[in-house]
């Protein structure tokens, strides 16, 4: 995602240089001595020096399309497991990670690779094994984004399920220095791709690990949240599908992407201003802005609930993912009560942004956790637990059936399940915190004689950023800092007068909270349709002796969106009813976090949250993704709190017994 109108140029002289190719071709030009290419027919590498054997082979599927497939084997390997990761995002570029770790006799050098944990595979002796999934890079077949099971949704005989089985087989039958057992882990995609896996598994699969996984791209992960659109995923989904090996990039001739997404308007829009109608799962964006049956037919917990569990399965969950908070959750609470022995479903939460737990990982922005927090997961529970599903002499398994990291306290629990607290002799008690007058909250009840609402009023025309401006694109590569915007300090938006903030008094003790928050919003709109933005905010003292740059932080625990078209139905939207009341309920990710004696807590509340969310009209239409101009009117918005109509967050306080 390129940012400057030098690479719209660049662009635009590559299509030049094309055609100008295509035409010299057409038109040989005269024959001149020249010299000899410097460059050789076909190059081999030379990996003598690396300590693995490389192979690539192209895998038979079973409707005869053949994958390609990258193993490495270590030099001298017998009896080894076989560590598996399907992608979508080029399988051979993943070993130049693996070979600078060997070569350089440092493993940490290879924690750029992504979705490469490094240091326990190089450590564990693992033969790794990655694999472009169909219709990327050097795969045959056609590329379909998060391909459905076969179903109503899926016509072929194949899927992801199909094609890992079918690996899998061919692997156990042909790498003759494995054990015969394989395991399956990766981030976000490739974080999905071990939970397909887990239908019909394959009987040598023998573990798998999703970190980050995609789930439901409608409920809380990378399309949509509560049904707000994450238009600035639209770059993703242009590089993905426009190409085979993602060489169309996007391109843009603003800095800020608050002003390229408000030049376009709405997300059809500015869909159609690129191509993008061309793309398949563009289509089915604009085509399914609902809930209906395509996003609930695709979710993987929904799936698996209904799958009988037979492979042991570690759920690794970031605590500010900023692309897939939702999933790792819901496949948790989908999947564990079918653990009867509690010895199947694990269950990893850390203080991380998405993927982070693969690298270092002592601080997340200017939040600092006291501890490298990502190498211990991979040296004290990631490695641990691959090697006693993997390994022949099956090592004991030290992890805990759940493993968490309470941010604030700053320190690991074992638990037995989620949540639970603690580890023994605490409760979970949902406890309202409520929104008063004058900006204040308090877990006090409002009285009668409080005003009977606070409003403000949102235009559509100046939406409120997600945060400081100028906000740059989806991105990890250079000053980008897209994975810190869930701790971004929220004292720039504190101050709008389109954001209304609730805030308690000073703490006389913690408060501790384990579980998912949840938003009872009594609000009305002046409009026909709104989105509600909802943030729950650690708030630090105006002093912090140990790091002075902390002063009055607002740190954010748990935020997220709704559209309030949604409230009566996901998948049946309706207008809302002008001026009227109405209780808007919903989750806030989960949060295993303590609020420290001498902090306060906020709730922020706001109608936008741009350009990373779509712009609501505010005046309901059939399809936000194709509303006009005029669609897009300022309302005032009221968010309530008398006797009978408290507004109030329901938080998961720890009692301890």
């Amino acid at each position: 995602m390129h940012r400057s109108l030098r690479y719209l140029i660049t662009a635009m002289a590559a299509t030049l240089c094309v055609a100008v190719a295509a035409h010299a071709g057409a038109n040989p030009p005269p024959k001149y001595p020249s010299l000899p290419s410097e460059t050789p027919a076909h190059f081999v590498p030379d990996h003598s020096s690396f300590g693995y054997t490389i192979e690539d082979v192209m895998i038979p599927m079973r409707d005869g399309v053949k994958l390609h497939t990258v193993i490495m084997i270590p030099k001298g390997a017998h009896d080894a497991p076989i560590l598996m990761t399907r992608t979508p995002y080029n399988a051979s570029s993943m070993v130049h990670y693996m070979q600078n770790a060997q070569l350089s006799g440092d493993e940490g050098v290879a924690l750029q690779g992504y979705d490469n944990a490094v240091p326990v595979i190089v450590g564990g002796g693992y033969i790794r094994v990655i694999q472009d999934i169909r219709g990327k890079y050097g795969s045959q077949g056609d590329y379909v984004m998060n391909r459905p099971f076969r179903g109503p949704l899926n016509h072929t005989p194949v899927d992801e399920s199909t094609d890992t089985w079918d690996t899998i087989d061919w692997l156990v039958k042909h790498v003759r220095q494995s054990n015969g057992k394989v395991g399956i882990l990766g981030i976000s995609y490739d974080g999905y791709e071990p939970l397909t896996a887990l239908v019909n598994p394959h009987p040598a699969l023998k573990v798998v690990v999703p970190m980050n996984p995609m789930v439901d791209g409608w409920m809380g992960d990378d399309w949509f949240h509560h049904g707000a659109f994450r238009q600035q995923n639209m770059p993703y989904v242009y590089e993905q599908e426009a190409t085979r090996d993602n060489s169309a990039k996007w391109w843009s001739n603003y800095w800020d992407d608050y002003d390229l997404y408000m030049h376009y308007g709405s997300a059809g829009a500015m869909g159609k201003a690129y191509g993008m109608d061309q793309l398949g799962f563009w289509k089915k964006l604009t085509q399914h802005p609902a809930y209906d049956a395509f996003w609930r037919e695709q979710a993987m917990d929904k799936i698996l609930a209904r799958q009988p569990l037979k492979v042991p399965v570690m759920l690794v969950d970031s605590l500010w993912d900023q692309e897939d908070i939702y999933g790792a959750i819901a496949v948790y609470k989908a999947i564990k009560p079918k653990d009867k022995n509690n010895d199947m479903v694990y269950l990893v939460m850390g203080p991380w942004h998405h993927g982070q737990e693969i690298g270092p990982a002592n601080h997340l922005g200017a939040i600092r956790f006291g501890s490298d927090t990502g190498t211990y997961f991979m040296q004290h529970i990631l490695a641990p637990f691959l090697a006693h599903y993997l390994k022949s002499d099956a090592p004991p398994n030290p992890v805990a059936p759940v493993t968490a990291f309470r941010t604030g306290a700053n320190h690991w629990e074992r638990l037995e399940s989620w949540p639970s607290g603690c580890a023994r002799g605490c409760s979970i008690q949902p406890t309202p915190l409520y929104l008063h007058a004058a900006g204040k909250a308090s877990f006090q009840a409002p009285k009668r004689s409080e005003s009977a609402d606070t409003r403000y009023v949102s235009d559509p025309a100046r939406p409120v950023p997600f945060r400081n401006r100028p906000i740059m694109p989806v991105g990890y590569s250079g000053d980008q800092t897209w994975p810190e915007w869930l701790v971004d300090d929220q004292r720039q938006f504190s101050g709008r007068t389109d954001v209304v903030t609730f805030e308690t008094g000073v703490l006389d003790h913690d408060v501790t909270i384990a579980g998912e928050p949840e938003v009872h919003l009594v609000a009305s709109t002046s409009g026909t349709d709104s989105d509600w933005v909802v943030k729950l905010i650690d708030v630090y003292p105006n002093q912090v002796a140990a790091e002075p740059q902390l002063g009055g932080y607002q740190l954010p625990i748990s935020m997220d969106i709704f559209r309030g078209r949604y409230r009566s139905s996901y998948a049946h939207p309706h207008p809302i009813k002008a001026n009227k009341p109405l209780l808007y309920r919903f989750a806030l990710p989960t949060a295993n976090h303590v609020f420290r004696k001498g902090h306060r807590i906020m709730v922020q509340v706001q109608s936008s949250w741009f350009p990373l969310y779509d712009r609501n009209p505010q005046t309901y239409v059939k399809n936000i993704f194709f509303a006009r101009p005029a669609d897009y009117v300022k309302a005032t918005q009221r968010i309530y709190h008398t006797p009978g109509e408290a507004s109030y967050i329901e938080l998961p306080v720890v009692n301890r017994q």
